[in-house]
């Protein structure tokens, strides 16, 4: 076998839970992510026959989240850290789109749990809800610089958001845009929205609020057309004057800068994960192909260069699991987390799946280039990842602020 999970001491549960979720992602993620990704027409991914919504569907029905987000499980944090490094994993070797897809899906949860309030909780953490949630941050004017909450910019009040709340006695109200690359943004029913309060402050006098996607006022755009990651919907969506109860800003001015930073320390642990699940699957068909393509009155595999390409691959996919497996069990492990560990994951992980993809297409030579084989997508879905979730750029500079 040419790649094992070398994790020691994994439990019979813990392997049994991997097997679970790589069958989910071989039989119904790549199947779905292929068929959405080539579709002509963005906007049908929405279709009510979409593919998109089986998967959605038979996500649920494996209840991957309860073990893991239960307050009540038998897991310990290590147990529970070491089960969602191998769940991601797992979708991003799926699909990476539809993992993200699924992942941000549950954003809205996971603030109405943090606001303590019965209403929200009772509304949105019920076991078996269909709520889609996105994560409501990028705005047409503002992308990786929302989230650099160590950059002077950030509470520059000079700099002017696109999405303001200000509150009206009982209630916020919600005007302005976020922008075409909020993840789930056409098909979520409920956002985790992330905005500026008053809009004095700049990016530091934020909020983050819990908003129904049904209300009188929001309107959405039509899904973005990308390069990659096309199973992943996003798109825009607009607040023209939308009310919410107080109690819906979860997150105030006060803990906003923490709050980002602790979204970031946990989404970009995400993304790593994630992500060597994309470069294990780009190594694993490169390796597959090196044994059956037969040039020179051999199998490809057979040549030095090669095998010397295939190898330094494996020993990237490798360094890029250990570093994104550790600073997961971690940080759940040592809340609140150390930001610059996640984003050393999410930027060396996903420069590997990029890299590691590349490889692979150059092993493919020209049938790489053609989408009759995997490889190419698995590229372009690699190339988003170093954009998304803050640029990589960008991110290493708050990692920076923190050495």
């Amino acid at each position: 076998m040419a790649l094992v999970d070398i994790e020691v001491g994994l439990t019979e549960q813990e392997r049994a839970i991997a097997d679970t979720v790589h069958k989910f992602a071989e039989e119904v993620m790549r199947p779905a992510g292929v068929e959405l990704d080539r579709l002509a027409d963005p906007a049908d991914i929405k279709r009510p026959d979409s593919v998109l919504w089986e998967v959605f569907k038979k996500h649920r029905e494996l209840g991957l989240d309860d073990p893991l987000d239960s307050a009540d499980s038998e897991l310990g944090p290590v147990e529970r850290a070491r089960v969602r490094c191998i769940i991601n994993e797992e979708l991003g070797w799926g699909d990476s789109g539809l993992a993200i897809s699924l992942g941000v899906a549950g954003m809205h949860k996971l603030f109405s749990q943090m606001s303590g309030r019965q209403e929200l909780i009772e509304r949105y953490c019920q076991p078996g809800s269909e709520e889609i949630g996105c994560w409501a941050i990028t705005e047409p004017d503002h992308g990786s610089d929302t989230l650099a909450c160590s950059e002077p910019h950030f509470a520059d009040p000079a700099v002017k958001a696109n999405c303001i709340a200000r509150r009206d006695g009982d209630e916020y109200v919600i005007r302005g845009q976020k922008a075409a690359w909020v993840s789930n943004g056409t098909i979520a029913t409920v956002a985790a929205l992330f905005c500026t309060i008053d809009g004095d402050q700049g990016f530091k006098g934020g909020g983050v609020a819990v908003v129904p996607l049904d209300l009188p006022g929001v309107a959405r755009g039509k899904p973005l057309d990308k390069l990659g990651q096309r199973a992943l919907d996003q798109g825009e969506i607009f607040f023209d004057d939308v009310r919410i109860p107080v109690e819906h800003m979860v997150v105030g001015k006060e803990l906003y800068g923490m709050v980002i930073e602790a979204v970031l320390t946990t989404a970009n642990a995400f993304m790593g994960t994630t992500f060597v699940g994309v470069a294990r699957a780009a190594l694993e068909h490169a390796i597959a192909y090196a044994k059956e393509r037969v040039q020179g009155g051999v199998p490809i595999i057979e040549h030095q260069s090669v095998k010397a390409r295939l190898f330094k691959m494996f020993s990237q996919v490798e360094a890029a699991r250990s570093l994104a497996r550790r600073v997961v069990v971690y940080n759940t492990a040592n809340p609140p987390g150390l930001v610059q560990y996640s984003i050393a994951s999410k930027t060396f992980a996903t420069n590997t799946a990029f890299e590691v993809a590349s490889a692979a297409l150059q092993i493919y030579g020209g049938n790489g280039l053609s989408r009759e084989y995997p490889i190419e997508k698995l590229m372009r879905d690699a190339r988003a990842s170093m954009i998304e979730d803050g640029c990589n750029e960008i991110l290493s500079l708050v990692g920076a602020s923190k050495l």
